[in-house]
């Protein structure tokens, strides 16, 4: 996976036990596409004191999802439910009885609405 789009995943998985600057920061430079030198303006510091800050959010980021896997296990959540899709897919074109049909449908919303 690309990093830009990891820390961005890990950034709303974890933001909230960063510091409100490395949180700012990072959502500046990774999901509001600001350069650092933007953010060293806007909060009238240096380029490398921005650049600093966020490489230490980054590096938490990466240690919280080392020790709590939440993206990992939200992927691994996301896979298996889409293979329970798909199944439910094949059974629903091969059997042609309503009720069955009817229950596939209602089942296949529900696993729709935890994807």
């Amino acid at each position: 996976m690309e990093k830009k789009i990891e820390v961005s995943i890990l950034c709303q998985l974890y933001g909230k036990l960063l510091t409100e600057k490395q949180f700012e920061f990072i959502d500046d430079y990774y999901n509001n596409d600001l350069s650092l030198s933007e953010i060293a303006e806007n909060n009238e510091i240096t380029r490398q004191a921005v650049r600093d800050i966020i490489k230490k959010g980054e590096k938490k980021l990466f240690e919280y999802e080392e020790k709590l896997m939440f993206m990992k296990r939200m992927f691994n959540q996301e896979k298996r439910i889409n293979k329970v899709l798909s199944e439910l897919t094949k059974i629903q074109k091969n059997y042609s009885d309503k009720q069955i049909a009817n229950v596939l449908e209602s089942i296949k919303k529900e696993l729709n609405c935890l994807v």
